[in-house]
């Protein structure tokens, strides 16, 4: 079956730089999982939160399965993420630390199951974004230059 790709979070990798990731299940209604197949969900503000040894889910919208009726979830509902339990140790360990928060980056279904990309990252300062913005431009530049010849 592979891998199947429902949403990336972009601005994450422009706003963060990222340490580590993790694959997480996502635990989710019917309802969800349908609309997911039909290729909705938004990542852009979403953030993982560790509750009781728990991680959840925030501010992630998945919308409405219309032919659902009334019978509907809360599109920013909080959801249960599925990890093992020294995955979570280790991730309050590391989110302790200054700086460091947990994001989505990735949502996808993997064997028919629904997953989560989740990375530990530490915010990019004003300074940092523009001189990656200028290096992707300069091997934008480059590449055009060269068409091919040399790889970066």
């Amino acid at each position: 079956m592979g891998i199947k790709i429902i949403a990336t979070n972009k601005p994450a990798y422009h706003n963060y730089q990222i340490i580590e990731t993790y694959e997480a299940g996502l635990s989710l209604k019917g309802t969800e999982v349908k609309s997911l197949r039909e290729g909705g969900c938004n990542l852009k503000d979403s953030y993982v939160r560790i509750d009781n040894a728990e991680a959840y889910l925030y501010n992630c919208y998945i919308p409405p399965y219309k032919p659902a009726g009334k019978i509907q979830h809360d599109p920013y509902r909080k959801r249960k993420l599925l990890l093992h339990k020294k995955e979570i140790l280790k991730l309050m360990g590391k989110v302790q630390e200054k700086g460091l928060t947990i994001i989505p980056t990735k949502a996808y279904f993997k064997n028919g199951k629904a997953k989560l990309e989740i990375a530990l990252a530490r915010g990019k300062a004003k300074y940092e974004k523009r001189q990656a913005i200028k290096e992707r431009e300069l091997k934008k530049e480059l590449s055009k230059k060269f068409k091919g010849k040399i790889k970066l």
